[in-house]
């Protein structure tokens, strides 16, 4: 049987493994970040509505530049970040995995290099090969927070093209201040100096969670500074495949070299707009989930674990010997957690207030299991 290393592919792809969680068949699944609530039935209807428009346009492309997507999602930025964003200041594409890519063509490639503080996204280090782009893993503290001096100077040492700080961060869910954005731009713009500088990527996928602004009024004035964002998290829409970014005008145009012809087709488009008209409802049930994280965050330490503060829809907790045996230990009771590679430490998804009772009431079981294991040693 032949083998993908047999194959001639691209030495920096050998060895690696693609993306992906453990799709298991259980009661219980909180290890994919998604939205447990389904959509409203007044947008379910209201989608059916605008993708029934326009299937009797199939035989069309799409609007290549998705003109009318990009204005709403503008109005989305401005009305709940609170700073002005125009139409031409964003572009879209299929999930955020796809702008990533986009922007990693445009900016990247072979010869060129980015950087990101790991544990981070494993999709920037991933796709950053996927295009040629070489990979740079930079510093973080204990805590998993940025450690700005060490991160200036990782960059000054390296010198990368692009730049990405996760805000929250996954897979720890701690958010990132401007002061340190703001000290990592600056430092990436003088590393490359006299070149144009360096592209500065902010993943916001899931800043709608979060208990800070957005990062979004730092793009004024900052031509290489983009805010990459997503529909899958707070908007419960994850099977849309819907990412857009906000930048300046300029790197709007420069991703459009490398974008595939009518990349958003015309049924995507109607979904993303419709998805809009009802941000309202959407948003309502992120405040929920926010309150389910807090709630997670609360039993989990009351349990004995250790836990990094969240800003996002999910939570990391441990600290366990072995984080593997943990996760297969909670998988028997029914609740399938993400192990991320991160030594000692699990993720969990705020779900429902139902599946986050079941979740806790694994992980009680779990530590109950082992506390009784190490008595009788």
């Amino acid at each position: 049987m032949t083998r993908i290393d047999d194959l001639p592919i691209r030495d920096e792809l050998r060895g690696k493994s693609p993306y992906g969680a453990p799709q298991l068949d259980v009661p219980v699944r909180l290890n994919t970040n998604e939205n447990p609530y389904p959509l409203p039935e007044p947008l379910v209807r209201r989608i059916a509505e605008r993708v029934t428009e326009a299937a009797r346009h199939l035989n069309r492309y799409p609007d290549r530049d998705a003109v009318e997507l990009r204005t709403e999602l503008a109005a989305y930025l401005t009305r709940t970040a609170g700073h002005p964003v125009t139409t031409g200041q964003v572009w879209a594409a299929n999930g955020s995995n796809e702008v990533i890519q986009q922007l990693l063509q445009t900016f990247g490639g072979p010869g060129r290099t980015a950087l990101g503080f790991e544990p981070s996204y494993s999709m920037h280090a991933l796709i950053s090969r996927g295009t040629g782009t070489g990979w740079i893993s930079g510093p973080r503290n204990d805590d998993f927070t940025i450690d700005v001096a060490a991160a200036r100077a990782a960059i000054a040492e390296h010198r990368p093209d692009v730049v990405f700080v996760c805000s929250p961060n996954n897979p720890t869910g701690s958010a990132v201040g401007a002061d340190t954005v703001l000290a990592l731009y600056e430092a990436a713009q003088a590393a490359r100096a006299g070149s144009g500088g360096a592209l500065v990527v902010v993943d916001e996928a899931y800043v709608e969670f979060s208990h800070r602004p957005s990062l979004l009024p730092l793009i004024e004035g900052r031509p290489n500074l983009v805010l990459s964002r997503t529909m899958s998290k707070a908007f419960g829409a994850a099977g849309l495949r819907l990412g857009y970014l906000a930048a300046d005008p300029a790197v709007v145009d420069a991703v459009q070299l490398v974008r595939l012809p009518y990349h958003l087709s015309a049924v995507t488009q109607a979904t993303a707009l419709a998805a809009l008209e009802h941000t309202d409802t959407l948003l309502s049930y992120v405040e929920q989930l926010k309150g389910e994280r807090d709630r997670l965050v609360t039993e989990l330490r009351a349990s004995g674990c250790q836990v990094v503060d969240s800003d996002a829809n999910f939570v990391q907790f441990g600290l366990f010997d072995d984080a593997h045996a943990a996760w297969q230990a909670i998988l028997d009771h029914g609740v399938l957690v993400r192990d991320n590679g991160v030594p000692g430490w699990l993720r969990v998804t705020a779900g429902t207030p139902a599946e986050n009772d079941a979740f806790l009431d694994a992980v009680r079981a779990v530590l109950k299991e082992r506390s009784l294991k190490e008595n009788k040693r």
